[in-house]
């Protein structure tokens, strides 16, 4: 097919050098309704049908959220361009299928990262992969690894490209330090808001006007697309900031316990990643300082007692997750002697962030897992926006390690 568009038209203005990049990575950050979506979209059902040996990877963080996002997206994009005869839609499992030469879209979720490392196609080659909402990508490592899922032989005149789009709302994700405060050959990083986006209301524009003068915070991320989280940051009493373990506990030689470590270990293998983290608490002051942590993925319990071990904290009392009594047992009998299970409770999880938001948290720079997931922690919202008292889960593993190591916080050994 010969397909002819008109990019005025059909895309509207702000994205003529993200349509035409050819960038190993072509990154959008954007606000709301900045059309970074629906213009990948576009672009990329556009490019399936120039390139007919090309076929695409969509990826999120879980495969549940893309029926109602990329897969949805695209759909609309097949429409907007009016080529709909020529796609074959199925929705078990999401794929759309260019019918004239059976090149494929394929949807993956990270939840089930073997079917992400093993995606291979029938006609073709993989050329081009779409992640949206990238910043649910916490872990640098897992992106690289799924970056390897496009490699190999491209014929002539074809080129692999990976597309990330998302809300910048966490200036603290390795997504700003990777692509935004570097400058490379293999990066194309833009920043959109809705200015650009031609196609909207009078009304969806007054609510961006009014955003602006009601929650001038909020605008700078959901209005301009700036970086910063726009709302709802459950931890704000934190800094990053150097300080040597060593010197704080050798206080404790001055007569009195100045300082008290404290650990925590949350189970997980192979979507969610082993998380451990090592703190000191001040017993006169409340503070708290994360000084460091164990966060992978795919760890057996010899692999996670090994780990423990040679951090030499296997001698510790470490406080775990309280839902895995068979794990916890197993680490006893290999060696981790004094690991015992969270109380947890009834409403565990909002009172454990209730303790730790007493607290001023110190985090140690060489803890950037724990930097990244604190930074970013933040209530959920309803569909009418409200704030749910709910954390969003996810991205909240060391958190949740944290929680179990400090449960006896508020006892009387440690009044302040």
């Amino acid at each position: 097919m010969n397909l002819k568009i008109n990019l005025t038209e059909v895309v509207g203005k702000g994205y003529g050098t993200f349509w035409n990049c050819k960038a190993l990575f072509r990154v959008c950050k954007g606000s709301r309704r900045s059309k970074k979506s629906k213009t990948t979209a576009l672009n990329l059902i556009t490019r399936l049908i120039q390139y007919p040996q090309a076929n695409i990877l969509v990826v999120r963080k879980t495969y549940a959220t893309l029926k109602q996002s990329c897969f949805t997206e695209l759909k609309w994009a097949i429409n907007r361009l009016g080529v709909r005869a020529f796609f074959k839609i199925t929705e078990t499992p999401l794929e759309i299928t260019y019918l004239p030469t059976g090149q494929k879209i394929l949807f993956r979720g990270l939840d089930d990262e073997l079917k992400v490392t093993s995606v291979t196609v029938e006609h073709g080659v993989l050329c081009w992969g779409w992640i949206e909402e990238a910043y649910e990508l916490t872990n640098e490592e897992a992106f690289d690894t799924l970056t390897e899922s496009l490699m190999g032989f491209l014929p002539e005149g074809y080129f692999r490209q990976w597309t990330l789009t998302f809300n910048p709302w966490n200036e603290k994700h390795w997504l700003k330090k990777r692509f935004f405060d570097v400058q490379s050959s293999d990066v194309f990083a833009m920043t959109t808001n809705y200015t650009c986006n031609e196609f909207l209301s009078e009304q969806d524009k007054k609510t961006f006007e009014q955003m602006k003068i009601k929650n001038p915070r909020r605008y700078q991320v959901a209005g301009l697309g700036n970086w910063g989280v726009e709302e709802g940051l459950i931890f704000e009493n934190w800094e990053v900031k150097e300080f040597d373990k060593k010197e704080l506990i050798r206080q404790n030689n001055n007569g009195y316990l100045a300082y008290k470590p404290l650990f925590g270990l949350d189970f997980g293998f192979s979507v969610d990643p082993t998380a451990f983290v090592a703190a000191l608490v001040k017993l006169n002051k409340p503070e708290l300082y994360i000084f460091d942590e164990i966060y992978q993925r795919g760890l057996t319990n010899k692999e996670i007692y090994n780990a423990i071990r040679q951090k030499e904290y296997h001698k510790q009392l470490i406080i775990a997750d309280c839902e895995d009594p068979r794990t916890i047992n197993e680490l006893q009998i290999l060696g981790l002697s004094r690991i015992r299970a969270a109380k947890k409770g009834a409403d565990s999880i909002r009172a454990g962030i209730q303790r730790l938001q007493d607290y001023k948290i110190f985090v140690h720079p060489s803890c950037t897992n724990f930097e990244t997931e604190i930074g970013s922690y933040r209530w959920s919202v309803n569909k009418f926006g409200e704030q749910t008292g709910t954390p969003v889960e996810g991205n909240d593993h060391l958190l949740d390690a944290l929680r179990y190591a400090t449960e006896g916080l508020h006892s009387d050994n440690f009044s302040f």
